[in-house]
């Protein structure tokens, strides 16, 4: 996992380009501070920060040039199938490394756009084609790994984070339309926008073709086909379902411990969790020597400690427990803040830092979490009730847009999201997979890991598993008052009942308790700056406000979502 960046325009000097490339990657440094690197040619120039998980050598290092010259890449993620593939290579190429970045570049030469339909992985890259002058970008089927870029008639400029396209000149400005639906419907965004003006994502699942006569009017293809796929994948018995779950479920967990660096879980007291601590144990018994990670802020109201620590019990894995203080949380903020770059989902996000930090000061490069399982599986209580506005268990608006100048409030739009399937479940798990949960996560997720320089691996969200369990009857989902159904089934021949029977439970914190009470000041003086702003009525701001603190704490997101505007509005990057 590493950063990317890159520069394609026949207007910029080599000497501009050298000098935005240069700022560009000093400003997402953090990603890969194992190596840094630039390539340069007439009118592209790539540059790439290394965090080295395969190949450890210089070798391997980027940009990389194929063996014959016309081609160089950036990559950033993991191809965990490189080995199988590098086998059907070798007939046709000589490999300098043992990189999958050479095997990536290599697949690319011999199958062109088709190769990506045979990688597992995640990934976002960029090869240019030096004679035809061409640039090939892409991005993983689920969007786990980012790629960012600014589009005019003069330059197409790419890059890992929103930050840094600042840094090559991009003016910061705010999209206000993604602001305000953010603040009237807790939205993040369409697949191709950010939170800032002419700044966009390549949406995941998607490739586009670049050349000099259309960086700014290029179209991205989809190139993976989500819903015919799933519609082509049979429904199958149940019995015959756990058998083909289970066996990829292990072969996805055994291609995620790929890496020539020390690896480790975090770990909460869910399903997913005690499903992968289980198999890993059951099916890889040379990783005894791996450790755990789990955060706790010592309120037995939302800690899961104990489900944690049961789940961990008789297994030789070290638990490394991690405290997130109510005293650190607003030194936190700015931090996080400037790291996501755009909103993000409250003090989960704070004490998920905090993992990676830990296990990075103990050495570890790589953690493996769930993410992904209760989207694939219908874990939500949301896609069983009857209102799908009830939110784990909120009944009220967890925004409050009247806070808004009606000028900026007309801003706002309600998404309207694709709804391809006749099942109401397997629609609302597509727009969490494609247009909601799944992006903002893995945005999240991907933001504090880099930060500590650390990689993170999701064995749930393997297409071959999201594709399989996606396609089931909505009954082996949510069965007898239970959501996902058959994992709990096959749960059961793994875990003790406690933990495989044990209800979904949202990662959750004091969130609203602190801003009321431990951070009040810190929070109040927050809620003043966010009232400034020229868009909203400070008198509501400040009513609202006083009613929380009254006790009316139904949900404390709306108060989350004024703290984290101002300081993002704030931050200087």
């Amino acid at each position: 996992m590493c950063g990317i960046a890159g520069i394609f325009s026949s207007t910029f000097a080599l000497e501009d380009r050298k000098f935005r490339l240069e700022k560009m990657l000093q400003a997402q440094e953090h990603r890969g501070p194992d190596a840094t690197q630039e390539w340069h040619d007439s009118i592209c120039s790539l540059g790439h920060n290394r965090l080295s998980i395969i190949d450890l050598t210089t070798n391997a290092n980027q940009p990389m040039q194929s063996s014959f010259g016309r081609y160089v890449i950036v990559f950033n993620g993991e191809i965990y199938n490189y080995f199988e593939l590098k086998k059907k290579l070798l007939p046709h190429f000589q490999f300098q490394t043992q990189s999958d970045t050479e095997v990536l570049l290599n697949a690319y030469i011999h199958w062109g756009a088709n190769f990506l339909h045979q990688l597992n992985g995640m990934f976002s890259l960029a090869i240019w084609d030096k004679q035809e002058k061409k640039m090939f970008i892409a991005r993983d089927r689920f969007g786990v790994k980012p790629f960012y870029y600014h589009a005019d008639a003069q330059q197409f400029t790419f890059a890992s984070e929103i930050k840094t396209l600042w840094a090559s000149g991009v003016k910061k400005a705010p999209n206000q339309k993604v602001w305000a639906n953010y603040l009237s419907y807790g939205t993040y965004g369409m697949p191709n926008e950010t939170f800032w003006e002419s700044i966009h994502q390549l949406p995941a699942g998607h490739y586009a073709v670049l050349s000099q006569n259309n960086l700014n009017t290029f179209h991205p293809q989809l190139w993976y086909d989500f819903i015919t796929r799933v519609q082509k994948t049979p429904v199958l018995e149940i019995s015959e379902l756990k058998k083909q779950y289970t066996a990829i479920l292990n072969d996805s967990i055994q291609l995620r411990f790929r890496a020539d660096v020390p690896l480790g879980m975090n770990v909460s007291g869910g399903l997913d969790s005690s499903m992968l601590i289980a198999l890993i144990h059951q099916n890889l018994p040379k990783t005894k020597n791996i450790e755990a990670y789990t955060f706790f802020c010592d309120d037995s109201n939302y800690d899961e400690l104990p489900w944690v620590e049961l789940l961990l019990k008789n297994k030789p894995y070290f638990l490394n427990k991690v405290l997130l203080k109510s005293s650190e949380v607003s030194q936190l903020i700015p931090i996080i803040s400037h790291i996501q770059d755009e909103p993000f989902g409250g003090f989960p996000t704070l004490a998920y830092s905090l993992l990676f930090k830990e296990a990075r000061k103990k050495g570890i490069k790589v953690l493996l979490d769930g993410q992904g399982i209760d989207e694939a599986w219908a874990g939500y209580d949301y896609y069983h009730n009857q209102s799908n506005e009830v939110i784990q268990g909120v009944t009220t608006s967890p925004m409050r847009p009247e806070v808004l100048n009606s000028d900026f409030a007309r801003l706002a739009e309600k998404e309207i999201y694709p709804q391809p399937f006749s099942s109401q479940i397997q629609n609302m798990q597509y727009r969490d997979l494609f247009y909601t949960k799944i992006p903002r996560a893995l945005r999240f997720n991907d933001r504090v890991s880099m930060m500590h320089s650390t990689e993170l691996r999701e064995p749930f969200l393997d297409y071959r598993l999201v594709e399989l369990a996606f396609a089931q009857q909505d009954y082996v989902k949510y069965q007898k008052g239970k959501t996902k159904w058959l994992l709990r089934e096959i749960s059961q021949e793994l875990l003790l009942n406690k933990l495989a029977l044990a209800p979904k439970r949202p990662l959750q914190t004091p969130q609203r308790e602190w801003i009321a009470n431990k951070l009040n000041d810190y929070v109040s003086d927050k809620i003043i700056q966010f009232g400034e702003l020229d868009f909203v009525d400070s008198k509501k701001v400040q009513h609202i406000w006083r009613d929380y603190c009254n006790g009316n704490q139904d949900n404390s997101f709306y108060i989350w979502q004024w703290i984290n505007i101002i300081t993002l509005l704030q931050d200087k990057a």
